[in-house]
């Protein structure tokens, strides 16, 4: 679903900064290869986790739902120059998919890949985080969300993706939708928990930018 017309986006995009090449050699791939590349977080939106991550200058950057490593990239732009990103995926198939790619550019020291249950993984990092992204199984947003909070430094930023669901937020919802349901609690959830201030950006597929207090 098109939130606003291809023209316009194209537009944007084009008045955005340039897709860096290894990623653009990523995005061909993908979509030549890869089941579902629309899944992928393309040129504009990584542009913009690209900018917010140099704005952040995190040190420890954590990733829920790697697919194929186009926003792991994006994000790493902005790492501290002894910074990490923890990159968490449980489709062991892409796995040297993304290796590959993380191996080609400036941080394949840096990006730390795992494998498995992210709710099981994420106890186990041991560090505190000041850039999250969660781009991953809808249904567990919630579970993410509240697994993540006490690894979070003050001012650290959550990015949370595909929170409009294609639109299917403002519609009535199937008894058998659980993403949906699960979305719109979500977004309940990050408007009024204490703990984060939150604003929804209408980016692709809805991008909520939530500031841990």
């Amino acid at each position: 679903m098109h939130f606003i017309s291809e023209q316009l986006e194209n537009y944007v995009a084009n008045h955005s900064e340039n897709e860096p090449e290894l990623l653009a050699k990523l995005n061909r791939e993908t979509h030549q290869k890869i089941l579902q590349p629309r899944m992928l977080s393309g040129h504009f939106q990584g542009r913009v986790l690209s900018m917010l991550s140099k704005i952040i200058h995190p040190k420890n950057i954590l990733e829920i739902g790697t697919y194929t490593g186009y926003a792991t990239l994006c994000m790493a732009e902005g790492l501290a120059k002894d910074g990490t990103i923890d990159t968490l995926d449980n489709n062991e198939e892409l796995y040297d998919f993304q290796r590959k790619y993380f191996d080609l550019s400036p941080w394949k020291n840096q990006i730390h890949q795992h494998l498995g249950n992210a709710l099981e993984i994420i106890p186990t990092l041991g560090k505190k985080f000041d850039l999250v992204f969660i781009d991953a199984d809808k249904e567990n947003y919630i579970h993410y969300f509240h697994a993540i909070i006490p690894m979070m430094n003050p001012g650290g930023i959550i990015l949370s993706d595909n929170v409009l669901w294609s639109g299917k937020i403002l519609g009535e919802v199937k008894a058998n939708d659980k993403s949906t349901k699960v979305l719109l609690e979500y977004n309940e959830l990050l408007k009024n928990d204490p703990r984060v201030e939150t604003v929804l950006l209408p980016i692709r597929d809805g991008l909520t930018m939530s500031r841990v207090i």
